[in-house]
């Protein structure tokens, strides 16, 4: 396939999740932050592997469940685009 690129919100949403999960620990913080990305490593080779979402429903964009965390992608030429990371308990919307 290709490689994964990280949108600006996506980036923003990691950083949250690391600086809320920080207040108790940093090297906890740390170590989740690195497992999430990993997690993502997957979608090079198979990047229709995530369930398509199911707000939006159309095949390339889909997503991947990480502990309590949607990761949202869009499948495009090449690539995955990371568009989002989102607590599975927000009321999410497509925008």
């Amino acid at each position: 396939m290709g490689k994964i690129i990280w949108s600006p919100v996506a980036l923003e949403d990691i950083k949250s999740i690391h600086d809320y999960i920080a207040k108790d620990s940093v090297d906890r913080a740390a170590l989740f932050i690195e497992r999430l990305i990993e997690s993502t490593d997957r979608l090079t080779e198979f990047p229709h592997s995530g369930r398509v979402i199911p707000e939006i429903d159309k095949n390339e964009c889909r997503e991947i469940i990480f502990g309590i965390y949607r990761i949202m992608y869009d499948v495009v030429p090449d690539a995955v685009r990371i568009a989002s990371v989102v607590h599975s308990a927000r009321d999410w919307k497509p925008e």
